[in-house]
């Protein structure tokens, strides 16, 4: 499985070597901050494109005429560095390289191993004539340190696994249809190092898996000491199943309990954080439309991508309906949206989408149900103008029902705007 991952790895770094298949989104964020007097931190999952998203704008650097002597590009993994590397010695190996008083441009890749680097990069901002970006996998990254001493001087920039509309890019030589293609992208999900291959199932979730354990074991079992990990892994296993659901820490405790193991809810509250820190899973909080306020219990988790589901407990038709919540919660969260599940009295919108004074409502199903319109219905006692949509893959619902816009998931996902 090592293996696997690691040919892979040769296997697009080649291909990305050779055509860079540029992510318009993420290179457009950075342009927009460019030569902005803040430090750019680039924070996701594991191998989600973050070291490539720096190599484009490094030949987007160069492309706009700045001297390859004025980008310094350094990639801070054990590989690269031995452990204990302070941010004094990351301080000084930079400033080395920097033997004039012009601009430079840092490019500084998997920062949260290097132990201070806040400070290091603080001084090289305000001691330096810089530009800086920065990238990371865990939330390391966006530690308490920053609060010391980059408060109100860094801009987070998430970045995520593919879209579909990236994931169509990657398969642009792909004679298959859209269509085709989104129920390849539904199975095997849209990490790039596997898009930009041609694997079967089996090995596109050996790659996955692959990527899943050295996250849990880089980012959560190591770091945080975790003695037990087969309890660990049925916690992670329980969120994995319940994809889509409500439930809370205590609801884990008392399900690990009836199974004869014992975990307590503040032990579960820590598992979740440090899932949550390493950008496996992201938090979904309910909002209530009548109150108009969050609420705090009863949250949804998704995963970072829908592959990570298959990879743990193997692919399964039945589960499908859970992971178009999934891919539907990122493609909004992408487009900049604050994403909520939506409590309407008795009735539950799976997502409530903000953005400044905008807002869309939104439920997802794989079926429109010939004999019920409770996606429809619950949408409809929302009494507001914002627009409201039921994304499904049944091919033949499209349309427009009392307002309410019935799209097929590969539209939804396309769409320029809602």
């Amino acid at each position: 499985m090592i293996f696997l991952e690691f040919f892979a790895i040769l296997l697009v770094r080649n291909k990305e070597a050779n055509d860079m298949i540029i992510r318009p989104q993420y290179m457009n964020t950075l342009k927009t901050y460019r030569d902005v007097p803040l430090v750019k931190i680039l924070a996701g999952i594991r191998r989600c494109g973050k070291s490539t998203i720096l190599d484009m704008l490094r030949a987007d650097l160069l492309k706009s005429g700045i001297a390859a002597d004025h980008i310094i590009s350094m990639r801070y993994t054990s590989e690269d560095f031995d452990d204990g590397m302070t941010g004094k010695a990351m301080y000084h190996g930079i400033k080395e390289q920097m033997t004039d008083d012009g601009r430079y441009y840092l490019l500084l890749d998997e920062v949260q191993e290097i132990d201070g680097w806040e400070k290091a990069v603080n001084s090289l901002l305000e001691n330096a004539n810089t530009d800086i970006y920065v990238t990371g996998s865990n939330s390391k990254l966006m530690s308490s340190e920053i609060s010391t001493y980059l408060t109100g001087r860094y801009i987070s920039i998430p970045v995520y696994t593919l879209s579909f509309a990236e994931y169509l890019e990657f398969k642009k030589l792909d004679s298959r249809s859209p269509k085709e293609l989104l129920n390849e992208y539904l199975r095997l999900g849209g990490f790039p190092i596997v898009a930009l291959g041609s694997f079967d199932e089996r090995s596109a979730y050996q790659i996955v898996e692959g990527i899943y354990n050295s996250v849990i074991t880089n980012d959560i079992t190591k770091r945080h000491n975790i003695m037990n990990f087969d309890l660990f892994n049925r916690v992670v296993k329980y969120i994995v199943e319940n994809v889509g659901k409500t439930f809370s820490a205590n609801a884990i405790a008392k399900f690990l309990k009836s199974e004869g193991r014992s975990l307590s809810v503040e032990a579960v509250y820590n598992y979740l954080n440090w899932l949550e820190k390493a950008f496996v899973i992201y938090r979904c909080q309910r909002y209530d439309l009548q109150g108009k306020s969050v609420l705090k219990t009863q949250e949804k988790f998704y995963l970072a991508d829908a592959s990570l589901k298959y990879c743990i407990m193997g692919f399964n038709p039945k589960s499908i309906a859970a992971m178009l919540e999934n891919i539907v919660y990122f493609e909004l969260r992408r487009r900049g949206y604050e994403v909520y599940i939506g409590k309407n009295e008795t009735k539950e919108i799976d997502f409530v989408a903000v953005q400044r004074d905008e807002r869309i409502y939104v439920q997802v199903c794989r079926r429109l149900p010939e004999e019920s319109d409770r996606e429809v219905a619950n949408l409809l006692e929302i009494k507001d103008h914002y627009p409201k949509y039921v994304v499904t893959l049944d091919e033949l619902a499209a349309g427009n029902i009392n307002g309410v816009k019935i799209v097929h998931l590969a539209d939804f996902l396309l769409s320029d705007t809602y």
